[in-house]
């Protein structure tokens, strides 16, 4: 059960505007696409021993992007997790 918990978290996504958010106790994460919030949510609170009290959830649309010579693509889309931990608690990501 402890390896489905990685699969459903992919990894901590770390811009300039999600560690300033770290300092009201907000961190993203990039999420499983099939994931619900009650997984998401246990699966955070397993890996690093938090205490999730609110979970906001992003589907982020695939985006058009042109190549050279006007070969067209996507970025794929993705699902990503905005948690704030329970006052005290912390999540070490570097």
């Amino acid at each position: 059960m402890r390896s489905e918990h990685y699969n459903i978290i992919k990894f901590p996504l770390v811009t300039e505007k999600t560690s300033d958010a770290a300092a009201d106790n907000k961190y993203t994460f990039k999420v499983d696409r099939k994931a619900r919030k009650a997984q998401i949510k246990e699966a955070i609170e397993t890996i690093y021993n938090v205490k999730v009290e609110k979970l906001n959830i992003i589907n982020v649309h695939p985006k058009k992007k042109n190549y050279k010579f006007r070969i067209e693509g996507y970025k794929p889309g993705y699902k990503k997790a905005i948690v704030t931990l329970k006052e005290g608690d912390k999540i070490a990501i570097t």
